[in-house]
Order: structure tokens, then C-alpha cells, then sequence
């Protein structure tokens, strides 16, 4: 017994040392929202991207609303931090030249003095702006090399797909493949475009959509203004691209766009189209008769390979940041307060070297 009981008591202690080390939880430093392997992501921060995506037309956003917008925001801040982490590991590194070359892109549609309106509507300065731009680029160069250069679609896989949706292959009208181009008068908080440019007023959409078509007349590549410079946040990602179109649906849409659509020739780049809420720029890539298309036909080939290419993108994509997540060290400070308080937007005071400039989310 009395062994047993002085094992008790030994066991006793064992544990209240145990307790008495643990460490209480930690707490985040005044206006830290978020801290990435020993990098802190401050509410300055996220505050700062979580503006850019208002539309200053729009009503303000509930506090429901805006929490779960700044909840995105950081979260998609904690992934650029991953990622440009990886890309400083691989030697991926955005160069000054490319820095430089994108930078030039950007300013190319507009003069100095709409330049200057543009970057101060979304408080950035040029700094800002390059330090975005260093960050995309980096971000995609991993993107690129860890999951697009992976990605292999074999003439099997071809096979296999189009054996599978025969039926989507029977075209039973005339159909269009049309690209398009977007500008609006309006600032949209869902626009993904790779230089992250919105026009706000109508003076300055008209004159985007001119500078825009002054470089399609010049030579410029439609898909790669498309994914530069539309407004269009479901279709820029894509250079614009619709897909195929029925007859049917263009005689269901504007008619001043089906009216473009039927004079212009495959290949063609239409002018500018105004319509009452945006101005757009058609391009039509091919046309289809009526019938069953078969698996010979090469667009019919590049259209699944296409589709299976980008399936397996976003795929591995969101596994690759996933595994990336698994091995980062992550504390999500927000989302913790705002579980604590039920729902109610905590109240921080913002550390004073908290104004630089998030990178924007990756694409």
C-alpha cells in the first residue's frame, strides 16, 4: 500500500508541474490580425486591399459583410506569404526588368495625370504598385513551375473525355466562339484582371475602351488585353473567351451585340459597342455550322484539352497550397476574435509601421 500510494503522490506531482509550465495561450500584439511563420500581417493591411475591393457606388457593406470580406482578405494575405516565401526558397523571384516591363504595361493605357487618379483611388502609390506587381509575378512563376509544368493531358485522357460527352459535341445551330473585352463605369470588388485596373466614371471608361482599342488596332493580342484590361471578372481570366455561343442566345441578347457579332468574320475584332452599362469590344474567334463534330476536328481536340488542362490546374492548385498551409506555422487572430465576440468586428489599434502595401491576392 505503501508503495502504491507513494507512486500516487510522485504521479500527483509529475502532474502538477506539467500544469504549472504550460504556457497560456499567446496573445497577438496590438493591430496583428495574422501572423505567417514569425511574419505578422497587420489590420493596416488587410484594411488596406480589403478598400480596393468597395465599390464606392455601392451601399457600405454590413458589418456581417465586411467581416466576412476581411476574413477572405487575410486569409488570401496568409497564402501570398506562403507562396512568395516558396518563391524566395526556389530562386523565383520576380527580376527589376519584368518588374519594369509589367509596370510600363500598366501605364500604357492611360496619360500621367489619369495614371496618377488611378493609383490614388485605391491609395496606392507607384511604390505600391511595383510592389504588387513583384509579388503577382513571383506568385506565378511558383504557380507555374510547382503545379502548371506538372500537368500533363495524354491523347487518351482526350479520348476518354470526349467518348464520355459525345452529346456536347453535337452542335444543332450555327454557334459562335466569341472573345469579348468589358469596360464599366463602375468599380466591381469581384474584378480579377491581371493588372488590376478598373475604370470608375464614364469619362474614364470611354477613354479605357478607346486606348484599348487603339491597341488591337495596332496589333496588340485580343486574349492578352482581355485578361490585362477587361472588366468582365468571369470571363478576363480566359482572355475573354465565352465559349461557343448559340444563335439562339445571341438573338436573346442585346441586339446592337448580335448585330456586331453577324458582321464580323472569323477572326475579325469588332469596334467599340455602347451599351447601357458597359462598352465591349467582340472578337469572333470561329464559327460552327450545325452537326456532330468530331474528335479530328483540332478545335474540338484543343477545347478538351483545354478544359481537362485547366481542371487539373485549379486541382492541383488547391492542393499544392494546401500542403503548403500544412507545413506553414499559421494564426488566424481575426477569425479567433471574431469567434470570441460573436461576430462583432474587433477593436485594434493599429501599429504605426503598418501602412505597407499588401500583395494582392494571388490569381
Amino acid at each position: 500500500m505503501r508503495i502504491r500510494r507513494r507512486g500516487c503522490l510522485v504521479l500527483a506531482a509529475a502532474l502538477a508541474v506539467a500544469s504549472g509550465c504550460k504556457k497560456a495561450p499567446q496573445q497577438p500584439e496590438a493591430g496583428v490580425w495574422g501572423v505567417v511563420d514569425g511574419t505578422p500581417i497587420t489590420s493596416a493591411e488587410v484594411d488596406k486591399f480589403y478598400r480596393t475591393q468597395l465599390n464606392p457606388d455601392a451601399p457600405q457593406p454590413s458589418q456581417d459583410e465586411a467581416l466576412s470580406l476581411k476574413l477572405n482578405v487575410l486569409d488570401e494575405l496568409i497564402n501570398n506569404h506562403i507562396l512568395l516565401e516558396k518563391a524566395k526558397a526556389l530562386g523565383l523571384q520576380a527580376a527589376d526588368g519584368e518588374v519594369e516591363d509589367k509596370f510600363t504595361e500598366f501605364k500604357s493605357p492611360y496619360t500621367e495625370e489619369e495614371f496618377q487618379r488611378q493609383i490614388k483611388a485605391r491609395g496606392y502609390t507607384v511604390d505600391d504598385l511595383k510592389n504588387d506587381i513583384r509579388q503577382q509575378l513571383s506568385i506565378q512563376k511558383v504557380i507555374n513551375h510547382e503545379v502548371v509544368a506538372k500537368i500533363a493531358v495524354t491523347d487518351q485522357d482526350v479520348q476518354d473525355f470526349y467518348n464520355q460527352n459525345r452529346a456536347q459535341f453535337n452542335v444543332t445551330e450555327p454557334q459562335y466562339r466569341i472573345a469579348q473585352i468589358v469596360v464599366t463605369p463602375h468599380k466591381d470588388p469581384g474584378l480579377r484582371n491581371r493588372k488590376n485596373d478598373d475604370a470608375t466614371t464614364d469619362p474614364e471608361a470611354r477613354r479605357k475602351i478607346a486606348a484599348l482599342e487603339q491597341q488591337l488596332s495596332t496589333g496588340a493580342d485580343f486574349a492578352q488585353v482581355a485578361m490585362d484590361y477587361s472588366e468582365d471578372p468571369a470571363s478576363a481570366g480566359s482572355g475573354g473567351d465565352l465559349g461557343y455561343v448559340p444563335e439562339s442566345s445571341l438573338s436573346q441578347s442585346d441586339p446592337a451585340l448580335k448585330k456586331a457579332v453577324m458582321s464580323l468574320k472569323a477572326g475579325q475584332v469588332s469596334g467599340v459597342i455602347v451599351l447601357r452599362d458597359s462598352y465591349r469590344i467582340l472578337k469572333l474567334v470561329s464559327k460552327e455550322a450545325p452537326g456532330q463534330r468530331d474528335l479530328n476536328d483540332p478545335s474540338v481536340q484543343q477545347s478538351i484539352r483545354d478544359n481537362i488542362r485547366n481542371r487539373k490546374e485549379q486541382l492541383l492548385r488547391a492542393a499544392y497550397l494546401a500542403v503548403a498551409r500544412n507545413n506553414a506555422k499559421i494564426n488566424n487572430y481575426l477569425a479567433q476574435q471574431v469567434v470570441e465576440s460573436a461576430g462583432k468586428l474587433p477593436v485594434v489599434v493599429a501599429p504605426k509601421a503598418a501602412d505597407a502595401a499588401p500583395a494582392a491576392p494571388a490569381q
